[in-house]
């Protein structure tokens, strides 16, 4: 390849690259904190936290995040049916960092474990499943049950 062509190919991958970067990062699902609160033992997450509303089209979300002040480590609840759900503490029970929520698994950034969304191991080197909480709910809530 002569020197000007390797040149020009150069700076439209530079130009190019952030450009698909933030394509791609917009096809992303994006992280929802939902809101919550805190009656006696156990979070309430409204079920319309599901909901989001974007150019007048209302889309179903497969998750969302849960965190309080008590909490060092967020909890993911997830929706696994029509009227049932899972949650379980993003916490790596290998080493104790905090999990990525993407793709149907939640996945450890530090050393590679890999959890089911109920909080089963599917990959090492974690050994132990994930912290789960009961949920409970209701026509309009859910319920997380700390013990």
């Amino acid at each position: 390849m002569e020197r000007r062509k390797f040149l020009k190919t150069c700076c439209y991958t530079a130009i190019g690259l952030p450009l698909l970067a933030g394509t791609l990062q917009s096809c992303a699902t994006a992280i929802y904190y939902a809101p919550v609160t805190k009656k006696r033992n156990r979070l309430v997450v409204k079920k319309s936290a599901f909901w989001q509303v974007k150019k007048d089209k209302k889309t179903a979300r497969e998750f969302v995040l849960v965190k309080t002040t008590d909490m060092n480590f967020p909890v993911c609840l997830y929706k696994t049916g029509h009227d049932t759900y899972t949650a379980s503490l993003l916490r790596c029970t290998h080493r104790g960092c905090e999990l990525n929520v993407g793709g149907g698994v939640y996945t450890c950034p530090c050393h590679g474990s890999e959890f089911s969304v109920k909080g089963a191991v599917i990959e090492g080197p974690a050994e132990t499943n994930l912290k789960t909480f009961e949920i409970a709910s209701d026509n309009e809530n859910i319920y997380i049950l700390q013990s």
